[in-house]
């Protein structure tokens, strides 16, 4: 059932990239992609809260939120990419990485 679902997933994206006439990178940009993916993701709800919680939900919210957004996007992104390495050994010496 998992897998119909993700193939279903995977055949609406790539019919959007061709309606669109994009083409998906290649495998090798995984390792930029992800860590640009997940910082704009994580830096985006956490400022998000941080902004809320500090500004409040006043008129001018958005604003300071975006901004928040833009600086701690700006240092989180570079501080991924130098890191990945380090939390990847970090996870080979936790999660068990062969079978049995």
């Amino acid at each position: 059932m998992a897998f119909n679902v993700l193939a279903s997933t995977c055949v609406r994206h790539s019919i959007l990239f061709s309606y669109l006439g994009l083409r998906r990178l290649p495998a090798r940009y995984a390792a930029i992609v992800l860590p640009l993916v997940l910082s704009l993701i994580m830096t985006f709800v956490v400022s998000g809260i941080s902004t809320a919680r500090s500004a409040g939900l006043s008129p001018g919210f958005a604003s300071i939120w975006m901004s928040a957004w833009g600086l701690s996007w700006l240092v989180a992104f570079p501080v991924l990419l130098a890191l990945m390495p380090v939390v990847r050994r970090i996870v080979g010496l936790i999660v068990e990485t062969r079978p049995g």
